[in-house]
């Protein structure tokens, strides 16, 4: 398994975190950055860890101070299901009812331990498929207008 990991400045620590929780899962990471706790924007590192999710086929986990400015970037390409969880029961459902293939976490509203729950909630939680189909296709070509 691989996952793409990628947060801002804010994040940088718990990103770092979670790279090493990964790894000793035996799951390789790709690090999209920042490379240290320098101040940068968000958006830019939101935007590189979807652009891999999209061409490798891949979750990712985005990290910002709040979790909510990240998810906000990835759910505006299309292809994505960004979610923004703050807890385990979070995390379980948007695997299972949304199919989220990004996992966004607040660095700054949940603790370390909390976020390995919430990790491993995500990870171990797969797409039930059925009525959650239907329902997934309904938005999944939604365009700029309504």
């Amino acid at each position: 398994m691989k996952i793409v990991i990628g947060s801002d400045h804010a994040a940088f620590e718990t990103k770092e975190f979670v790279a090493e929780l990964l790894l000793s899962l035996k799951i390789e990471v790709i690090d999209v950055g920042p490379a240290s706790a320098e101040r940068c924007d968000y958006p830019d590192y939101a935007s590189a860890l979807v652009k891999v999710v999209l061409d490798q086929k891949i979750s990712g986990i985005l990290l910002c101070g709040s979790g909510i400015g990240v998810s906000i970037v990835a759910n505006r390409y299309k292809g994505i299901r960004a979610a923004l969880c703050r807890t385990p029961i979070d995390a379980e459902m948007a695997r299972k009812h949304n199919d989220a293939n990004i996992l966004c976490l607040g660095a700054r509203t949940n603790s370390h331990e909390e976020i390995k729950a919430i990790i491993d909630s995500w990870l171990e939680s797969e797409f039930e498929g059925g009525r959650h189909s239907d329902r997934l296709k309904k938005f999944q070509n939604l365009g700029e207008t309504c």
